[in-house]
């Protein structure tokens, strides 16, 4: 696997993905999600989670 990414274009900002992150590695930020690649640890709980398929692995 390998760490999440957003697709800003995408991504509502209905921070479902906040919630779900076990690390606390993704945040939004002027209503886009952003994933700290350094805090990610690529379980995909966020890509499984995310209603407009926004985040990707």
């Amino acid at each position: 696997m390998a760490k999440a990414t957003v697709d800003q274009d995408s991504c509502v900002g209905c921070e479902g993905c906040v919630s779900t992150c076990p690390t606390s590695a993704i945040s939004v930020t002027g209503g886009k999600a952003s994933v700290d690649q350094d805090t990610c640890v690529e379980c995909g709980a966020c890509v499984s989670t995310c209603p407009v398929s926004a985040i990707s692995q």
